[in-house]
């Protein structure tokens, strides 16, 4: 992890104007949204025991970020002239690699969509179609979740997904071919939203042996509706442009990106809230050791949970954060004077460590880029962005995203860790 800090410090150097004032360096943001001068600089301070930056990531480890990185390269330049040449001596990093299972990632991606088709008909089976009695015959449910699911995993428009559908009903995985449109009302229905959910659960137990390490964060999924107009006219000139969107939470493992949990909200929605539920949901099928959020979820009440289910919480403190602070989060309504007290004194418990041992907490914490990278998974396969109009129909849709990413997982973990998976509780043939 400092070795890409490394290089991109030295990127830094080698590509942008630092500008020295005394002892103070003034590092230009490769974002772009430093509050330090005027909007484009971090503040620099490059001394030998003690470094700082202002940039959040310096303030979050307290170690080496790039921004000292890139001072200490410019420092290291050393120029020696002989009245004819210039040498010019840098200390260059090398990035760090890490082994790829290329046989077996190479078998899983080859085969994925076969046994895609087979797992997914697998889970549908365990869903039981509502009883009826009178009007005309509906469509089977299993059909149509196998349906929602396979397009989305397709990625293609619902008409030149007809062609997926007939290969499918020959395969046997769906008793009869549906019209797009009905794959369209389908996304729709309210009644479709928890049997997804419940999927997604469900496909995750074939790793519950594996994971015991979690990661929990939320993003985005931009849609095909914009802001509202008169909402934009009177408010903010530059939502005329902009796109509405849906938020992810999720929890997912760090060893195969599984999801094990999600809840999805409107854009506004804070995250800390969502973090009881996703825990409580993942422990009732996993076993958890450790559970790591970035700062946003830090709250006495987010700490209790994760340790009440026997796992360590591997969440940063805040700036502002004091071993005294009140730190009560969403749940404070929940709170007796007796379980405030023992949330209190966790709270206390969990600064000290973090001020204490804040290598190891920060070696343990790394963890967290995991869900990084599983939302990075997700969007890049499924697509970063929704199709359907409707609210319902977006939740359905991104909840099928992350049904497909799971069987996926599922796939790449049958050639990597030779898992054999099971739904329902019977082995899938």
């Amino acid at each position: 992890m400092d070795n890409a800090r490394e290089l991109r410090g030295l990127e830094i150097a080698a590509k942008a104007k630092l500008q020295r004032q005394g002892d103070v360096w003034y590092v230009p943001s490769q974002s772009g949204n430093s509050p330090q001068r005027g909007g484009g600089q971090y503040i620099v301070k490059p001394d030998v025991s003690n470094p700082s930056c202002t940039c959040p990531d310096h303030e979050v480890r307290r170690v080496k970020c790039k921004h000292i990185y890139a001072v200490e390269y410019t420092i290291q330049r050393e120029y020696a002239t002989d009245g004819e040449t210039t040498t010019l001596t840098e200390t260059v990093t090398v990035r760090k690699t890490y082994k790829q299972e290329w046989p077996a990632y190479n078998a899983a991606q080859t085969n994925e969509k076969d046994h895609f088709q087979s797992l997914l008909h697998q889970l549908c089976q365990g869903i039981g179609g509502p009883s009826q009695k009178m009007g005309r015959p509906r469509l089977p449910l299993e059909d149509m979740i196998f349906a929602a699911t396979f397009k989305v995993y397709s990625t293609v428009s619902g008409r030149r997904f007809m062609s997926d559908l007939r290969d499918a009903h020959l395969k046997g995985h769906i008793s009869q071919v549906p019209h797009y449109n009905s794959v369209f009302n389908y996304f729709e229905s309210e009644a479709l939203t928890p049997c997804l959910e419940m999927l997604i659960e469900e496909s995750s137990l074939p790793l519950a042996a594996i994971e015991k390490d979690f990661a929990v964060d939320s993003s985005g999924f931009s849609t095909s509706r914009f802001v509202q107009w008169m909402k934009a006219k009177y408010t903010n000139p530059r939502m005329l442009e902009a796109r509405d969107w849906v938020k992810v939470h999720l929890m997912c493992g760090v060893t195969t990106n599984i999801v094990t949990a999600v809840t999805i909200t409107d854009r506004f929605a804070a995250d800390s809230p969502q973090f009881k539920p996703l825990v409580d949901a993942t422990a009732k099928n996993f076993v958890m050791q450790e559970v790591s959020a970035d700062k946003a979820y830090i709250s006495r009440a987010n700490l209790q949970v994760v340790v009440d289910h026997n796992a360590m919480p591997y969440i940063p403190f805040k700036k502002t954060s004091k071993p005294g602070t009140v730190g009560l989060g969403p749940n404070r309504a929940l709170g007796r004077k007796a379980t405030e007290r023992q949330q209190g004194n966790l709270w206390r418990q969990m600064y000290h460590y973090y001020e204490f041992n804040h290598n190891w907490f920060m070696q343990q914490y790394h963890k967290r880029s995991n869900v990084e990278s599983t939302f990075s998974m997700i969007k890049a396969k499924f697509g970063d962005s929704l199709r359907s109009k409707t609210k319902t129909a977006q939740i359905n849709e991104a909840l099928c995203k992350i049904l497909a990413h799971n069987i996926c997982c599922v796939i790449q973990s049958m050639f990597e860790l030779n898992i054999k998976p099971q739904f329902w509780n019977e082995p899938v043939c």
